[in-house]
């Protein structure tokens, strides 16, 4: 599946939400397939994904038929699986070779003789598309890129075995830490240099590097950088839900509430995730939809929060209190 993380406090809009240009229908569906297949209900999973797409006149965006060519493979149904990929290798020029390579959803096809041919597709798609890259630096951001995410990937399983106040977290914490410090001196002198290079320059994934790491620098860092975030979102280098995070995360930092509920934090003390200081949360989802966020009860399921903004109102109080004693940045 295509999966990416960020960090515990926040998600991050790798890809444009076009989702909010669907239809309601596909949109219940695509969720339906990927409760299913978080139960490892993979048949199930699979079959609801193409309702969606039949919901649309069986079209789909990208990220869902991936998915469900993950689905479709594990259920052990190659030549549905193939069939959504070709749909997205040759009608959409697919081009994440080191993803689909990587993915162990897809292990089963593998061996299957269509596997080889297809990463030809998509490596070839992967050359036409940076062609007129700047290659040193696109090589320089994936390292980067690589480096600042290392150590989050590991953050769930050492929170489960270790739990959240251990040596073992607080250790993979300062490791990450300094990671970080080495890529915001990397990222700052590229944008000292260059300013925010375009996508045609340096693609999706390295203009969303460049937005991570900043996003994990301290706030003056942030304040600094912010003009430039924001004429890349104009450009459409970086979708606008990037200018969301940074902007919740900076009104947190600075004692406020946030205005799109994009920042989560955990308490240590009941062992769940709640959604930190919120503004006017009876309008948050208009204020997302704006934007093209998908609506924050959507949002925070992958936390296993419920969104009841009334209850978030009474509440709230009590958010504070603890987002204000834990000290969360």
């Amino acid at each position: 599946m295509i999966k990416i993380y960020f960090t515990l406090l926040s998600g991050l809009i790798f890809y444009q939400n076009a989702k909010s240009q669907m239809t309601d229908e596909y949109k219940v569906n695509v969720e339906a397939a990927d409760s299913l297949y978080r139960k490892g209900e993979y048949l199930n999973a699979a079959k609801t994904f193409s309702k969606a797409f039949e919901s649309v006149g069986w079209k789909g965006l990208v990220n869902d038929r991936y998915n469900a060519a993950c689905c479709w493979a594990l259920a052990g149904i190659p030549d549905s699986s193939f069939y959504q990929l070709n749909k997205i290798v040759s009608g959409a020029s697919y081009s994440n070779i080191d993803h689909i390579k990587n993915d162990e959803d897809l292990r089963s096809l593998h061996a299957d003789a269509r596997w080889t041919s297809l990463l030809d597709v998509i490596e070839k798609n992967k050359e036409k598309i940076e062609e007129n890259f700047n290659k040193p630096l696109i090589k320089q951001l994936d390292t980067i890129f690589n480096d600042d995410q290392l150590y989050r990937i590991q953050l769930d399983s050492i929170i489960a075995e270790y739990g959240p106040g251990s040596d073992e977290m607080r250790k993979q914490l300062q490791r990450m830490n300094a990671a970080d410090s080495i890529n915001l001196i990397k990222v700052t002198n590229i944008l000292n240099k260059f300013g925010w290079p375009g996508t045609k320059e340096i693609g999706a994934k390295g203009s969303i590097t460049l937005f991570i790491v900043i996003q994990h620098a301290d706030i003056e860092t942030q304040e600094k950088y912010l003009p430039l975030i924001e004429k890349a979102v104009e450009s459409g280098d970086l979708a606008a839900g990037n200018l969301a995070l940074i902007k919740d995360r900076m009104l947190l930092r600075k004692g406020k509430e946030q205005i799109y509920g994009t920042q989560v934090g955990f308490s240590k003390e009941s062992g769940l995730h709640y959604i930190l200081p919120l503004s006017d949360p009876d309008n948050v989802d208009a204020r997302r939809k704006s934007i093209g966020l998908q609506p924050l009860a959507e949002y925070v399921k992958q936390w296993n929060i419920v969104w009841d903004p009334a209850k978030y109102k009474e509440q709230l109080p009590a958010i504070k209190k603890e987002f204000q004693r834990q000290n969360i940045p």
